[in-house]
């Protein structure tokens, strides 16, 4: 029996399988590339303004690719600002993993979501898919995603440290993002600056857990409420 090379080429079955993972590969390697050309453009001059060419030529790419991968320029923008908005997420997650209580926590998301203008770009995404209903499933998803990732980040920081959430973790991770929202937005009109939007983050927000410390104090008020109670009754 004749013996194989390492060297010889494989059969046809394993040439098509190779070939269909390259292309897989090089087609996520161009989506991203895409994406990561197209965002700058779209939060400097909007959707209107930047043209499908401008993209092509950011990304060393063709127009036809764009078409090709994404079908119009404002499924690029609706996914440019979803996959933003994750990003955004996860950097908001780092930011926090250092705080020692409730408060420095709270402040550390507040601090990077208010400097970034990552929301008020998925805002855009979600006023569009009004009039492109089709486009509304990725904003379903990222909003899924958001809260599923927030709600976890924040209950593992809770059963980390000990705290006592105030809310339960999904209604905490929905209401900080609701907050974000809309004071970003309504900020962003008014011409306020991110420290001041932070500010405002912070007042709305309010109280979101109790610290071990916090939970010890309290149970000592609670014990010496007590023990005055029964002494006045007796």
């Amino acid at each position: 029996m004749a013996e194989t090379s390492a060297d010889a080429p494989l059969g046809a079955a394993g040439d098509h399988k190779h070939a269909a993972r390259a292309t897989r590969s090089a087609g996520r390697k161009m989506r991203s590339l895409l994406l990561d050309a197209a965002s700058p453009l779209f939060r400097e001059r909007g959707l209107s303004g930047t043209a499908i060419t401008d993209i092509a030529a950011a990304a060393n790419a063709f127009p036809s690719q764009i078409t090709y991968y994404f079908r119009t320029k404002e499924a690029l923008f609706v996914e440019c600002a979803c996959r933003d908005l994750l990003y955004l997420a996860r950097a908001t997650e780092q930011a926090a993993l250092k705080a020692r209580t409730p408060g420095e926590y709270t402040r550390a998301l507040a601090e990077t979501v208010t400097a970034s203008d990552s929301v008020t770009f998925f805002a855009e995404a979600l006023t569009l898919t009004r009039r492109r209903q089709d486009l509304a499933p990725l904003v379903e998803r990222t909003i899924e995603r958001l809260h599923s990732e927030g709600t976890r980040a924040y209950a593992g920081q809770v059963e980390r440290h000990g705290w006592r959430s105030l809310r339960a973790p999904d209604e905490s991770s929905r209401r900080f993002w609701a907050v974000a929202v809309g004071v970003i937005l309504e900020g962003y009109a008014m011409g306020r600056s991110p420290e001041a939007l932070c500010a405002e983050m912070l007042r709305v927000l309010g109280e979101q857990a109790k610290s071990t410390e916090d939970i010890g104090r309290l149970r000592l008020v609670e014990a010496r409420e007590a023990s005055d109670n029964s002494n006045g009754e007796g």
